[in-house]
């Protein structure tokens, strides 16, 4: 009788999950030759390669995808069964803060992988401008916040930067028209930066939109009617950003902040960590909840 070992399986479903054996590791807070050597025990234990390894991008081969439905109610269960009879547990919850243009991808991960550490712990995601949720922290209403700022404020870590992009429909002309057409949302923290950078590039804007609401925004924006800006990293698939000959000025590096995250408790540190792993960012050893 063969028995799949449940630290295996996790091994192997942050692999599928996150892409590759290196941000895998980071999430599981091993070494990417530990990630390798249990993927390798696996495949050795049910005799097929779970990966398809001819190209540069890793992917999961006919029987790798077979696995990972099993493997998912396998490692469900245990989680389940370990956060029901394990008496010392947290419970609570965490509130995190996050700019709607940054939710995707990190934060979805980021929050799957806590909950199988604390599954008792109940976190709420709210979703606002920078400026609202530094104010909605000073409140004690958020635990933890991630924004997008040119440079952090006072107890900010940066977790990383990335070009601030002007993004259009997909093969859109509106950046053409004179006065340029704009759509950005009231609280948006790149508006002021953005209509400077046209001021002092003597361009004349108009702003096709006021609204509060980031949806629409999108779709002025994806109906050509408008263009905005976006981080790079951020930019929706229904969206595309501008050339860099358009004529535009360039809009420089905007930083993805953490705050918070200082004098918490276990639970919430376990969190921060997470999204600093997320982001790619080196963490001290992590504690994780029995």
């Amino acid at each position: 009788m063969r028995n799949l070992d449940i630290t295996t399986l996790r091994s192997f479903l942050a692999v599928a999950d996150y892409g590759g054996v290196t941000r895998a590791a980071g999430m599981l807070n091993l070494t990417q030759s530990a990630v390798s050597m249990q993927l390798k025990r696996l495949e050795e234990l049910l005799g097929v390669n779970l990966l398809d390894r001819s190209s540069r991008k890793i992917a999961l081969s006919s029987d790798g995808e077979q696995l990972l439905t099993f493997a998912r109610r396998m490692v469900a269960l245990n989680d389940e069964a370990v956060g029901r009879l394990t008496e010392d547990v947290f419970e609570g919850e965490i509130t995190l803060g996050a700019p709607h243009d940054v939710v995707y991808p990190i934060v979805p991960q980021v929050l799957k992988a806590f909950h199988a550490a604390y599954p008792r712990v109940k976190v709420r995601l709210l979703s606002s401008s920078t400026m609202s949720l530094h104010d909605t922290l000073s409140k004690g209403e958020a635990d933890l916040i991630l924004t997008t700022e040119a440079q952090p404020l006072s107890g900010g870590e940066t977790l990383t930067e990335m070009p601030l992009r002007w993004v259009g429909a997909i093969g859109g002309q509106v950046w053409r028209k004179t006065p340029l057409p704009l759509a950005f949302c009231s609280s948006c923290i790149f508006r002021p930066l953005v209509l400077s950078k046209l001021e002092l590039a003597d361009m004349v804007w108009d702003m096709a939109i006021e609204s509060s609401e980031d949806r629409s925004v999108e779709a002025m924006i994806s109906a050509d009617l408008a263009i905005g800006a976006m981080m790079e990293d951020s930019i929706p698939p229904h969206l595309e950003a501008l050339p860099a000959n358009c004529g535009l000025p360039d809009l420089g590096r905007q930083k993805i902040n953490l705050y918070g995250a200082i004098a918490r408790d276990e639970a919430t540190a376990h969190l921060a960590d997470l999204i600093r792993q997320g982001y790619g960012k080196a963490v001290l050893p992590m504690v994780r909840s029995a």
